[in-house]
């Protein structure tokens, strides 16, 4: 069975992540296939807009395939636990490369974001022209709870959210839903599930490249739910408190802000847990890289993410957090600091240290 199906229906690419047990996680093999098929159709004047969906009805995208990555982990462990894996920098290299390349790519992507869009989901998602959500769809970045941060070019998308929202989620791995996402700029259009088929076919009909972006704005214009019809934001309704987190310094002004808030507001709440029980070392990471990203181009934005994540592979928390979410499932890690008090800001820095000069870093040739 094919990871990644394609078809060519008229003048539309049709581009389905088929790995629906694992709710369409990105495994190596999948994000090579999308890279393939993306430069391939780049180059193809037959297809003048690309379609990209997940298989089943549950997700579009929960992630990447992070069980194989910490396999890597481990056995580099017994080989040199000071040097990257190979495997591992394949893989963010590839994935970053897709995400980079949907980012800039020359024709129309519209990603069908359905059901569960997380993580490497939602780097999908974020660099399409036309970016859809639907009455079932959940979003988040919920890196904090394996040790590791928003990454897949969430060090650009999240500071492009409004007001603190991008630092918000970051930090708390807090989920939001199409409305919420609609709200916060990282969707464009809101439509119901039940009309996918239709919308496709619409697509596929048109082949008027000179005007096809305006096209495909009029189809899913047309077939959106209308704005008066949609429930209300949950995280728009929570500006005040997040506006207060525009000027914060450091992670304990964050926390200062929102831990009281959390004893009275549900929402605030969830993804104040989240925090808490996440990785001590990934709060102050998070914060850091959000942080000093603010102003980064798209390029430096994946260069310092391909960087940071790499230094995860060989820090301790990223591998014990996959263990004890989705290997053992114990729920119980054990995270090295194991509690925000004894993160030191030498411990954080580390994490940011170069692997790659410039002229040798993967993703130097990438475009200013």
């Amino acid at each position: 069975m094919s990871v990644v199906l394609t078809d060519i229906n008229n003048h539309l690419g049709i581009i389905t992540i088929n790995s629906e047990r694992s709710l369409n996680a990105l495994s190596l093999e999948i994000v090579e296939a999308l890279q393939q098929t993306l430069l391939e159709w780049q180059n193809n004047d037959n297809i003048k807009c690309i379609f990209l969906q997940g298989a089943g009805t549950k997700a579009f995208c929960a992630g990447g395939d992070i069980r194989q990555v910490r396999q890597a982990i481990e056995e580099q462990k017994l080989i040199d636990p000071n040097q990257v894996p190979p495997l591992c920098t394949k893989y963010f290299i590839t994935e970053y490369g897709v995400d980079y390349l949907i980012h800039t790519y020359s024709k129309p992507i519209v990603v069908w974001g359905d059901g569960i869009v997380m993580g490497g989901g939602l780097g999908l998602l974020a660099g399409a022209s036309h970016r859809i959500v639907t009455e079932r769809s959940i979003l988040a970045m919920p890196e904090i709870s394996i040790g590791l941060y928003p990454d897949v070019g969430a060090s650009y998308f999240l500071n492009q959210m409004p007001s603190a929202y991008g630092l918000y989620l970051g930090m708390t791995g807090t989920r939001f839903d199409g409305v919420d996402a609609m709200f916060l700029g990282i969707a464009d259009y809101y439509l119901p599930s039940t009309v996918k088929e239709e919308v496709i076919s619409a697509l596929a009909k048109e082949n008027d490249k000179a005007n096809i972006e305006d096209i495909i704005a009029n189809i899913l214009t047309n077939a959106s739910v209308n704005k008066a019809d949609l429930p209300a934001s949950k995280a728009q309704a929570h500006h005040a408190l997040i506006s207060k987190l525009e000027e914060v310094k450091s992670v304990q002004e964050f926390l200062d802000i929102i831990s009281p808030e959390a004893e009275k507001d549900q929402w605030v709440a969830d993804g104040y847990s989240f925090l808490t029980k996440g990785s001590p070392s990934s709060v102050f990471v998070i914060f850091k890289q959000l942080m000093d990203s603010k102003h980064y181009s798209l390029e430096e934005v994946f260069r310092s993410e391909l960087n940071l994540t790499c230094q995860f592979t060989i820090h301790p928390d990223f591998s014990e957090g996959v263990r004890a979410l989705l290997i053992d499932k114990d729920q119980s890690p054990k995270w090295s600091p194991n509690s925000i008090s004894k993160v030191t800001s030498a411990w954080v820095e580390s994490h940011f240290s170069p692997l790659w000069s410039e002229d040798t870093h993967p993703f130097s040739n990438l475009k200013q």
